[in-house]
């Protein structure tokens, strides 16, 4: 990875961070917070039937505590990170029995701390080189066997074609799959690029769906 984008890539994921705590933190609950797609209830029920009894898990990139209602309805035990400090707050003050870390995916560090570890609606501003670290991070986090549930939004080929040339003619030194248009950056891996991630992170890939405009994974540590 060049020095120029790798300096491009971590000012936006700085202006990621900071649209999070300025506009999305303030308006996240009321746009989309009261509702959950029908294929994100139906995977996380999957993921909850699976997780041990007494598991606790992990809401990784968590933003205001969306589908905590749903982990606690079960008797479960929830934390959460995420690098806003904002949405963080938010998701406190509506829960403050959980407990709550600012870290991002690529720095999270924990060792065999979970049964199971959710990352919903967050994968998509993940840039390619930071997916296996990432996904890296999450084994290590859960237990032997632990189970993952993570989604990734999906995107047409050709708006994907269009916003790479696009890019390319701004001078972004963009990949394949990259999409940024009004400051918001968004990654969009190939499928099989995903499942050759998750098997080098030595996860083995249970159940996948496709429903809502993402791509739905119930995967276990090996």
């Amino acid at each position: 990875m060049t020095t120029e984008r790798s300096a491009w890539l971590r000012e936006r994921r700085r202006i990621h961070e900071e649209r999070m705590d300025t506009i999305f933190a303030l308006i996240y609950d009321a746009e989309w917070g009261a509702y959950i797609n029908p294929t994100h209830r139906a995977m996380l029920e999957r993921f909850l039937a699976a997780c041990p009894a007494n598991a606790l898990i992990l809401d990784a990139a968590c933003g205001t505590g969306k589908y905590w209602p749903l982990i606690v309805s079960t008797g479960r035990q929830v934390e959460g990170i995420d690098q806003s400090q904002h949405m963080l707050t938010i998701a406190q003050a509506k829960h403050p029995a959980t407990p709550v870390r600012k870290v991002g995916l690529q720095e999270l560090d924990d060792h065999q701390r979970y049964g199971g570890i959710i990352c919903i609606d967050a994968m998509e501003n993940v840039c390619p080189e930071d997916w296996p670290p990432v996904l890296h991070n999450i084994q290590r986090a859960l237990r032997p066997a632990g189970w993952l549930y993570l989604t990734m939004e999906l995107e047409t080929p050709d708006l994907l074609r269009e916003a790479f040339q696009r890019g390319r003619r701004q001078g972004l030194p963009l990949v394949a799959g990259e999409v940024v248009q009004d400051g918001d950056y968004h990654y969009y891996p190939p499928l099989t690029q995903v499942h050759t991630w998750f098997d080098q992170a030595q996860f083995s890939i249970i159940h996948t769906a496709e429903g809502d405009g993402y791509y739905h994974v119930m995967a276990r540590g090996r």
